[in-house]
């Protein structure tokens, strides 16, 4: 299945609301460290990954954690996995 980019970035937010229900992405800017705006902790971080494999179906390696730095970044790099056989 394909996704858009409006899909991931959606698929995205509600994956970290799912854990941090308070973030306020009225406030984010989808250029700056996601982490770092909404206060989201390491495990945090690997709780949105599972949220996201389980809406998407994509797993994201450790290695990989840091090009995932803002939202941006995010939808690009799951967009860039995603579209991989």
């Amino acid at each position: 299945m394909s996704f858009t980019a409006d899909q991931i970035r959606q698929a995205m937010v509600d994956s970290i609301l799912e854990v941090a229900p308070e973030a306020d992405f009225a406030t984010v800017r989808p250029d700056r460290s996601l982490r770092g705006q909404i206060d989201m902790d390491s495990f945090d971080f690997l709780t949105v990954l599972e949220h996201l494999h389980a809406r998407l179906g994509v797993d994201v390696p450790e290695a990989d954690y840091a090009r995932m730095g803002t939202l941006d970044a995010s939808v690009a790099y799951l967009a860039s996995r995603l579209a991989k056989p």
